[in-house]
């Protein structure tokens, strides 16, 4: 995909009318070698078998075709082999008992070598402290619930906005309750992070690609299940469930169990190979929510019997990815894990999506117009089969400029919204400011790398305002963790993760061998339920202020009930578990 991470603030203002890029992490790929299949190098490709079929009869034959099969998932049929055949795939579509192939990289045009990018946001300097404190709307009862119970958490309006502090008067989290980090990692060395996190639950499905992420850090290119050299998934993480541990902050639900699922490259592309099968397996492991903040790459919208301008092989790719996804998402949803979704960072209306010019977006280069209906075309996963899709608000509670939104409100595309920070949302906006952003946690290394933090630890000036460190003596021992200020739907669904998480913690139930939890679906309804009305702003063609360019401008359709913004309203942790 590339996450729907943080979103770039990159210089709004010298962007002119053109305006602000929502850009996003850039990664790269999936459970492969390398991709130059018509060079006779190894290439990855996924093989999905008719619904039904058995996945491992067909490894052996693919095998016996010579393909070296990497993976067999049974629970959705689908196999991934590496060839040295050019036309590996058009074989394998080919075979009896196949529903679909594809390479899991570029098909059909010739790609340029991929460069491994990140997420840039230019940091004006910061003298002093940040361009201002934003003022934060706490909903109809008029006064924020200062829940700071670990130093940093006065800076968390967002948990405010949720009423999160008055949650944990009645339900902080259960251990026994897992939420699935579904990203490019978690950094289980993190201070914050550390007391959570379930090490033996944790996996990681991808494989580092040198090309994309760089050099393998190990010689299996299996990177451990207990690093994160992205930072999406530990800012992620953090959200959730930062302990309350008297160091920096704390998390939605500070008391449930943290498990790695990782499916993100550390460039940050997630490919169909390694989402399906973190998907699988957090079903068969048990765990209750996964927050799945990314799309599956390498279509930012995957239709069914391709766009108008797509070639065959093209539109091959996406029918097997759509049948891939939709067959995980209803797996795991028949194992009762609720999935959480990211809506998107392209200020687009999900019913008409108008014109798609960034796919494929892997390798580099391949990218062509397109031109997408609705009816037939998708993002995935968040508009897959029972995804609860969350939008972004920010501190005023007006719908982020970058949140994806709808203006069909029967079209099933928005559930809630919760806080994932805006950086013009303050009064008399003019350069973007961080505290109007979500703080989280992050890895040193990745601070450290982005020049944020140098070598002995500190904070430089390129991260001032935007990086902050906290010291705690625990166990005897001092410990440092850094965090950071990120916006996005990637911030957003993490809250909605983490009141899930309450949810499950304070209603579930002890169920045989199956243990303790609670079903999908009524944990969906009570965070829907549960959550705070919210009506369209008036007028309700919204008109973002300068310095936001009027492309941004947004129609709000629906009621104070529901509506396309805010779906059924702002997430409410308190309400949530006090049965309200």
């Amino acid at each position: 995909m590339r996450h729907q991470r943080m979103v770039s603030v990159l210089g709004a203002l010298a962007l002119g009318v053109t305006g602000l890029t929502a850009t996003t992490s850039a990664t790269a790929a999936p459970t492969q070698t390398s991709t130059d299949s018509a060079s006779g190098k190894q290439s990855s490709y996924v093989v999905l078998a008719e619904r039904g079929g058995d996945a491992a009869a067909l490894a052996e034959r693919l095998e016996a075709q010579g393909a070296k099969v990497v993976s067999i998932n049974e629970q959705v049929g689908m196999v991934i082999v590496t060839s040295r055949s050019a036309d590996f795939a058009e074989q394998a579509r080919s075979m009896k008992g196949v529903f679909g192939a594809a390479t899991e990289g570029v098909v059909g045009r010739s790609p340029e070598k991929p460069k491994k990018d990140k997420d840039e946001v230019e940091r004006p300097r910061l003298k002093g402290k940040p361009a201002t404190t934003p003022p934060v709307a706490t909903g109809p009862k008029g006064k924020s619930k200062n829940r700071a119970a670990d130093p940093l958490d006065s800076k968390l309006w967002g948990m405010d906005m949720i009423n999160a502090g008055a949650a944990h008067k009645v339900e902080s989290g259960d251990k026994r309750v897992t939420v699935g980090i579904m990203d490019t990692g978690v950094d289980a060395s993190h201070p914050d992070i550390a007391p959570n996190f379930n090490h033996k639950l944790s996996r990681n499905f991808t494989t580092d690609i040198p090309a994309i992420d760089g050099a393998c850090e190990v010689e299996s290119c299996v990177d451990p299940a207990d690093v994160d050299q992205g930072g999406h998934g530990t800012h992620v993480a953090g959200s959730v469930a930062a302990a309350k541990n008297g160091l920096g902050v704390s998390g939605v639900a500070p008391d449930v169990s943290l498990v790695n699922v990782r499916a993100g490259q550390d460039a940050g592309y997630f490919f169909v190979g390694p989402t399906v099968n973190a998907l699988t397996y957090s079903a068969d492991a048990g765990i209750d929510v996964v927050n799945m903040s990314f799309y599956v790459d390498p279509w930012a919208f995957y239709c069914e019997g391709g766009a108008p301008e797509d070639t065959a092989d093209e539109a091959a790719q996406q029918d097997m990815i759509i049948e891939s996804m939709s067959r995980a998402l209803r797996y795991a949803h028949s194992k009762d894990v609720t999935l959480v979704g990211a809506l998107g960072n392209a200020a687009t209306d999900l019913a008409n999506p108008g014109t798609d010019t960034s796919s494929p977006n892997y390798p580099d280069g391949n990218a062509h117009e397109r031109t997408l209906d609705n009816a037939s075309c998708m993002d995935l996963p968040v508009e897959g089969e029972h995804v609860i899709g969350v939008s972004s608000v920010g501190p005023s509670e007006r719908k982020a400029y970058y949140s994806n939104y709808t203006t069909d409100v029967t079209s099933g595309e928005i559930e809630v919204s919760a806080p994932g920070g805006d950086a013009y949302d303050y009064p008399n906006a003019d350069l973007p400011n961080p505290e109007s952003m979500v703080l989280s946690s992050v890895p040193e290394e990745v601070v450290k790398a982005e020049g944020s933090v140098d070598e002995d630890g500190n904070i430089t000036e390129y991260g001032e305002g935007w990086v902050l460190k906290d010291c705690a003596f625990i166990k005897g021992q001092e410990e440092c963790g850094y965090y950071e200020y990120y916006q996005g739907t990637s911030m957003a669904s993490p809250h909605a993760a983490g009141v899930s998480a309450l949810i499950v913690s304070a209603y579930g139930k002890n169920n045989g061998h199956t243990g303790f939890g609670l079903d999908a679906a009524t944990t969906k309804e009570i965070l829907m339920d549960s959550a705070r009305d919210k009506a369209c702003p008036e007028p309700r063609l919204y008109d973002y202020p300068a310095p936001i360019p009027s492309g941004y401008n947004a129609e709000c359709v629906g009621d104070e009930d529901f509506n396309g913004f805010y779906g059924d309203g702002i997430i409410d942790a308190e309400a949530a578990v006090s049965g309200r």
